[in-house]
């Protein structure tokens, strides 16, 4: 299946009409999807969450999963084909997985690999199972393809950060960056509010600044920002993914987003 030709295939699955007998109904997705997870179950299996177009995440258990020819295809990030299949809605999926397009070399550059660790952890961590968010995949997808293509992180950092907030846009926590929450202006934003989430104009901000956090200015349409404006942007978004997305034990997924940030402020130093 050729990466710029793929199609999605739903046979049955959890938006289907319930049966008219009253009968379970079986489920079976297959699809193209980008892997988010991978868990070790039992002695030969794992537990695979991916990203699909229409299915969003759906997660299935992998016989073999664990043999050392299947690593390489089980790495966060990769594009592959799925084929999942359960008796029921409720039950955990069988699911095969087919190798299209492999990221495994790049976890051999410590930044690159800080970046598709993060996504694809955030990713799995923060999406609830089986709800379709067609414009996250193809953000998702565009993310990780830049870490893929770009030289520098300065290429793809800003695909990073907009998806962060697109995410947190499409689970209810979107920031509203349009105009200042002060004076309705749409000029000169330079702060958000880490309370509501709004923009903050610097006049209006001045006094406060302190207080705000940074907007920079490539979340408003300049190009080619420097490493200490994409920070600002790390900051800005991270400050609600913590607040609003990743709780309890989901929060074990930010010592992914703290190595790269750490990555990042050592090309700066």
């Amino acid at each position: 299946m050729a990466r710029g030709g793929r199609t999605t295939t739903r046979v049955t699955g959890p938006c289907a009409a319930p049966h008219p007998s009253g009968m379970a109904v079986p489920m079976h997705i297959q699809a193209p999807a980008i892997i988010c997870g991978v868990r070790h179950h039992g002695e030969h299996g794992a537990i695979v969450r991916v990203l699909s177009p229409d299915d969003g995440l759906v997660a299935g258990y992998v016989q073999g999963g664990r043999a050392t020819a299947m690593r390489p295809v089980l790495q966060p990030a990769n594009l592959v084909t799925i084929d999942c299949r359960a008796r029921t809605e409720a039950q955990l999926p069988s699911m095969k997985v087919e190798l299209q397009h492999s990221r495994g070399p790049l976890f051999a550059e410590p930044l690159a690999a800080a970046g598709l660790e993060w996504l694809t952890a955030l990713t799995a961590r923060t999406l609830p199972e089986q709800q379709a968010f067609p414009p996250l995949y193809q953000a998702l997808e565009a993310a990780l393809a830049a870490i893929e293509a770009a030289p520098t992180a300065r290429g793809w950092v800003v695909a990073l950060v907009r998806y962060e907030l697109l995410l947190l846009c499409e689970l209810g926590f979107g920031l509203d960056l349009d105009h200042c929450a002060v004076t309705g202006e749409a000029m000169d934003l330079a702060y958000v509010s880490p309370r509501t989430g709004r923009a903050v104009s610097r006049p209006a901000g001045e006094g406060y600044r302190d207080r705000l956090l940074p907007f920079p200015a490539f979340l408003q349409g300049e190009e080619h920002p420097g490493l200490p404006a994409l920070l600002d942007g790390l900051t800005l978004t991270g400050h609600f993914i913590e607040r609003d997305l990743l709780h309890g034990p989901a929060a074990v997924v930010l010592a992914a987003r703290e190595r790269l940030i750490d990555r990042l402020n050592k090309m700066v130093a």
